[in-house]
């Protein structure tokens, strides 16, 4: 089995267990060219996974093959959509052609680059590196937390990733969602935004959750 197709093995099992759902029947009708049958036997016979009855689970070479593909595939995908602002559709079929090709080190700097998101344009999780460990950076990032970004400039809100679940509804009910454009007036005593014509005043615990890049 060609390359390509094991790594695209390799994501579906991966999604399939973040769906709690990794049995043989979710390779089903994926490959014209290929049975369940087959895939599952290369991949078993690579070492990279386990198979007990259906149910299917990743050996530790499997796991870590598999979760630096998702993430090149997850974080290309916010690339294309954050900086070059391609549809999902558009950077979905993108993510998958330069995931085979990115490098650890490239990871990395895309990474840092986009202030190490947590989550990929779908709201699925892009599991972490050693980068984001270590939070440090010669790059500058291109998306960075509401309370390092600059007063008197405007951003966009990349994404919001709250404490508390139920903050989003609040959020959302005076205009703090993904996509809308905020002026940041000031950071201290609080954070105070401008949205439109109106002016709101959060705390900066609530601030740094909301992430934004500069337009």
């Amino acid at each position: 089995m060609e390359q390509e197709k094991m790594d695209e093995a390799l994501e579906l099992i991966w999604g399939l267990e973040e769906s709690g759902n990794s049995d043989t029947a979710g390779f089903s009708g994926v490959w014209e060219d290929k049975t369940p049958e087959t895939v599952i036997k290369t991949l078993k016979t690579r070492g990279l996974i386990t198979l007990t009855g259906d149910r299917i689970a990743f050996t530790e070479k499997g796991s870590a093959q598999a979760k630096e593909l998702v993430r090149r595939h997850r974080l290309a995908e916010r690339l294309f959509t954050d900086v070059f602002d391609l549809s999902n559709s558009a950077a979905e079929a993108d993510a998958c052609r330069v995931e085979h090709i990115l490098s650890a080190e490239l990871t990395d700097s895309v990474c840092a680059f986009l202030g190490h998101p947590p989550l990929c344009p779908h709201g699925k999780p892009i599991p972490r590196g050693e980068c984001c460990r270590k939070y440090s950076s010669d790059i500058k990032p291109l998306v960075v937390r509401l309370t390092d970004f600059e007063a008197g400039k405007s951003g966009r809100i990349v994404f919001i990733t709250p404490s508390d679940v139920s903050r989003i509804g609040r959020l959302s009910s005076i205009g703090i969602i993904a996509g809308a454009v905020v002026r940041l007036l000031q950071k201290s005593p609080s954070v105070v935004l401008q949205i439109d014509e109106t002016t709101i005043a959060i705390d900066s615990d609530l601030a740094k959750e909301i992430f934004v890049k500069k337009v």
